[in-house]
């Protein structure tokens, strides 16, 4: 039997809403922090972008990624105005973004995918609509020129352009429509810092929707810890887990679960960086 387009997409539709039968990923119970069911429609925003200068213009940002080539994130970037960055929830999700309304300026066509790395702070001297490109109610991305240059002739400036991300609840759905995933290289990197008992665990390089809303982490003698969100996608815990070994639980805001056992050896020390598992993306 040959179903019409419309009988597809409702079945598609309803395989996404039950439960997953996968064993790398499970349901969260934790709302997502950044995305709703409507989130991969195109909706409007302003772009405007920054030129590199320095090597030192590639390390840094609000999300404490630190350098964004070593970190896997290159110059596809983007830092958020205060409306979309959600005080640093948003970091490291994926966005697609499109120039549009500009014959003139506008290269016809052509679309990139950013990842959320920096935050671009209010300027209240101007209004939202003068110089302050960022301040509320605007939404507002910031470029890297290299990416800028991908949608728009540089010299635009200040262009008007659509971005989406991926839904979730709805992946199969949205996969049939063309899904935005955040696509990596290599593994989730997990980098232990601290001192003491207080230990700070900066997570780069997540594959799927990108961004995190919870993580816990277990030693090899205490059960699974959760660890709160300090600032960007860095978490922490105050708990004495040295000379055990390691294993990280980490939630995506789409509610997918990863579990990466024994990421950290027992001997592990501050200041270095260890790989787990990876989500899986279509």
């Amino acid at each position: 039997m040959q179903l019409s387009l419309p009988s597809l997409l409702l079945l598609l539709l309803l395989a996404a809403l039950s439960p997953p039968a996968t064993s790398h990923y499970s349901s969260s119970t934790s709302s997502p922090s950044s995305v709703s069911s409507s989130a991969s429609e195109w909706r409007p925003a302003r772009a405007t972008y920054y030129a590199a200068t320095n090597p030192r213009d590639e390390v840094g940002g609000a999300c404490g990624y630190g350098d964004l080539v070593k970190s896997g994130y290159g110059m596809a970037t983007v830092g958020l105005s205060e409306t979309l960055f959600e005080r640093g929830q948003i970091c490291g999700a994926c966005f697609e973004l499109r120039c549009v309304d500009d014959l003139r300026w506008c290269i016809p066509g052509t679309s990139i995918i950013l990842t959320a790395t920096n935050f671009c702070a209010p300027n209240y001297g101007f209004d939202p609509d003068g110089g302050g490109h960022c301040n509320p109610p605007n939404k507002h991305f910031v470029l890297p020129i290299e990416a800028f240059g991908k949608i728009a002739i540089w010299k635009a400036g200040n262009m008007p352009v659509q971005y989406r991300r991926c839904s979730p609840g709805l992946a199969i759905y949205v996969i049939a429509l063309g899904r935005i995933n955040c696509r990596r290289e290599g593994s989730i990197r997990f980098t232990i810092d601290g001192g003491g008992i207080f230990i700070s665990v900066l997570i780069t390089n997540v594959a799927g929707s990108g961004d995190i809303s919870a993580v816990k982490v277990k030693g090899s003698r205490t059960g699974w810890l959760p660890m709160g969100r300090n600032w960007g996608q860095n978490w922490h815990i105050n708990a004495d887990l040295k000379n055990q070994a390691l294993s990280f639980e980490v939630t995506a805001s789409d509610r997918s679960t990863v579990t990466a056992y024994n990421v950290a050896p027992r001997n592990w020390d501050y200041g270095q960086t260890f790989e787990g598992k990876q989500f899986e993306t279509p």
